[in-house]
């Protein structure tokens, strides 16, 4: 695929876009490329843009293009501090959706207070990379459904991860899993990231809420990590998780940044 799209006008020039596969755009003024836009499938199924663009115009003319090829609902993410580009879609007809807040989260035990918690009563801690696999994804099947069933999974923290159609447990060596007796009940999963170790999700069975396992977990994940030399890791709640926010402000993690995710209906 390869066709010119539209022609508009831009100030004294013109900025063609043209469709250069299915999934990709591309805005050219003078000879020179001056934008682009991208458009993936997540896992969920939901459809998320990404446009790049040198200034208004060639954004605006990437946006009329892509609107005008793809269906809806269509999504995008943006820095909540980055205001011009919230205009920019904002001008597309995207409104915000919902917002999730960025954490430092300190690994020291003396800053974080969590020292070396007892897990509850008959709850012990499996380390990364110990869980045996099969009951580890049937427990995260489990969470899944839980949370598809109450407010939903698209009101987790984005995440793309390239993964076969219905596998949600990519690398098992990245979950720390909490075991009631023989029945796995809850897991954090926590990825290497060289640069920021990230927290990409802590999760209890809703039977298992309310007893002290997401904080063992917690304890257990943020202490391996301090051992290693790791400073602060890396994670992200959606503004409406009352319970996740309290956890994490209440051993000392520090709100930096915010991220809007916009909708077009």
């Amino acid at each position: 695929m390869n066709f010119a799209h539209s022609i508009s006008g831009a100030g004294d020039h013109a900025v063609a876009v043209t469709r250069v596969s299915d999934t990709r755009w591309r805005a050219v003024e003078d000879d020179r490329v001056v934008g682009s836009g991208d458009a993936s499938r997540r896992p969920d199924g939901r459809l998320f843009i990404s446009i790049d663009a040198w200034h208004e115009a060639a954004f605006d003319r990437v946006a009329d293009a892509m609107l005008a090829d793809l269906p809806t609902p269509l999504y995008t993410v943006v820095d909540e501090a980055d205001h011009d580009s919230r205009s920019a879609w904002e001008r597309a007809g995207f409104a915000a959706a919902r917002r999730e807040w960025g954490y430092l989260v300190p690994t020291e035990p003396r800053v974080t207070g969590l020292g070396s918690p007892r897990p509850p009563s008959g709850v012990t801690i499996v380390p990364a990379g110990e869980a045996e696999e099969g009951p580890l994804r049937a427990l995260d099947r489990v969470i899944r459904d839980e949370v598809e069933a109450t407010v939903g999974w698209r009101t987790m923290p984005a995440e793309v991860l390239p993964r076969p159609a219905g596998t949600t447990v990519v690398d098992p060596s990245k979950y720390t899993v909490a075991r009631h007796f023989d029945q796995y009940v809850g897991l954090v999963r926590v990825a290497p990231v060289t640069r920021q170790p990230r927290i990409g999700l802590i999760a209890v069975r809703a039977d298992r809420h309310r007893r002290g396992i997401a904080r063992a977990l917690l304890a257990h994940a943020l202490g391996s990590l301090h051992r290693s030399g790791t400073a602060s890791a890396w994670a992200e709640v959606n503004e409406s998780n009352a319970a996740a926010t309290a956890l994490f402000e209440s051993i000392g993690a520090r709100r930096a940044a915010g991220t809007l995710e916009l909708v077009r209906r």
